[in-house]
């Protein structure tokens, strides 16, 4: 099961991420976020990544040209598109996207079915808010396209892994504060994900 762990504001808490086993890492262009960065400061920190690391930039209400430009500015390798899109404004898109399912009902997961998508418990605001989606709702799905978000933490990962889903997105979960990195907790959680 690959890993993302997403909210990165600093390069110290990526290289933590990358060593731990991350597969991919997510940089919050939303600026009512606290875990918001700037294209410029992501560019300096994607620069000191190794290679093979996927770099996610999550948008919320942005136009296409607005994402396409910030990817591009901050060297992002994937559009997360944390809002109501359509299949017709991911395949505009000059960039690979991945669009997000707020679920609100069981019937929301095969939104996309077709393609890879996040898909994170549905709440009022936008991101971060750490709550769990029922996972009753992936009984008989398939999951090989589906990274699932919301509410993970080291303690909980485990419990998702026979769903068989593609990855996992982890954010409040393994902070020590909002927009910092717990080095141990991501360890633990990669570990848990990935290794055990």
């Amino acid at each position: 099961m690959r890993v993302k762990i997403c909210g990165i504001t600093n390069l110290e808490d990526a290289l933590v991420a990358i060593e731990a086993g991350a597969d991919a890492l997510g940089f919050v262009f939303y600026e009512k976020s606290p875990r918001y960065i700037t294209p410029e400061k992501a560019r300096q920190i994607v620069a000191k990544l190794p290679p093979f690391v996927e770099r996610v930039g999550l948008f919320v209400n942005e136009a296409k040209e607005t994402i396409e430009a910030v990817c591009r500015e901050s060297c992002m390798s994937l559009a997360q598109l944390h809002f109501d899109v359509d299949e017709e404004f991911v395949e505009s898109l000059a960039i690979k996207a991945l669009p997000v399912v707020r679920a609100k009902e069981p019937a929301d997961i095969v939104r996309f079915n077709d393609r890879y998508r996040l898909v994170d418990a549905y709440v009022p605001q936008f991101g971060g808010a750490g709550k769990r989606i029922a996972l009753e709702w992936f009984d008989g799905v398939d999951c090989s396209k589906i990274i699932l978000a919301g509410g993970l933490t080291p303690e909980n990962v485990a419990e998702v892994k026979h769903y068989g889903f593609y990855g996992v997105d982890v954010s409040s979960g393994v902070e020590a504060a909002k927009g910092r990195k717990d080095p141990d907790k991501v360890r633990a959680f990669i570990q848990k994900a990935k290794f055990e």
